[in-house]
């Protein structure tokens, strides 16, 4: 395939047929234009407009490193000492409760099972955490809240009972997060 340009571009593989056998996903993107904003002529792929930036806005790198949440940057708010203890989604842990819907009305299996409960009137839900020695200190939500969860006091997810009792009791200093992009944090609670 040759681009306006003049230069040749192979995008796929040559089936015994000789026809192009574009992978699925450049597939949707030259259809699409979604992904890589190309356009599709035939047989010509045609780049989108180049757009430049005025002399008076320096382009930077994005910083692939920065910390960020459900796609938007964030930046740490401050950070608190607590009580944090564990529980599991059955009925030793939430009684008759255990229906496996958190306080907020998501799913337990929201983030792979990695949330929070909270004194919904310190934290409410929606509120960023990051916990030493919880899902690796990745950022988790407070999606739950609980009878006995006051105060400066969380309670973190396990799947199982037995993981729940392993974590035990312990007192961390644990940080709040906030989006770093100037947009309020957008949580829908479901109930």
């Amino acid at each position: 395939m040759q681009l306006k340009n003049g230069t040749n571009r192979f995008l796929g593989s040559l089936d015994r047929s000789r026809r192009v056998v574009l992978p699925m996903v450049a597939c949707t993107a030259v259809l699409t234009g979604a992904a890589s904003g190309w356009l599709m002529t035939d047989p010509v792929l045609t780049p989108p407009p180049v757009q430049t930036a005025p002399a008076s806005i320096t382009q930077t790198e994005p910083d692939w490193d920065a910390p960020s949440f459900n796609g938007r940057p964030v930046r740490p708010s401050r950070t608190v000492r607590m009580l944090v203890t564990a529980y599991s989604p059955d009925a030793r842990s939430c009684g008759a409760f255990a229906d496996g819907i958190t306080a907020s009305g998501y799913s337990v299996k929201t983030n792979g099972m990695r949330l929070v409960a909270a004194d919904t009137t310190l934290l409410p839900f929606g509120t960023m955490l990051s916990i030493p020695g919880y899902d690796d200190g990745y950022i988790v939500p407070v999606l739950d809240r609980g009878g006995a969860i006051k105060g400066d006091h969380l309670d973190v997810l396990f799947p199982t009972h037995g993981q729940a009792l392993q974590w035990g009791v312990r007192h961390l200093d644990v940080t709040i997060w906030e989006y770093a992009d100037g947009k309020p944090n957008d949580f829908k609670s479901i109930y």
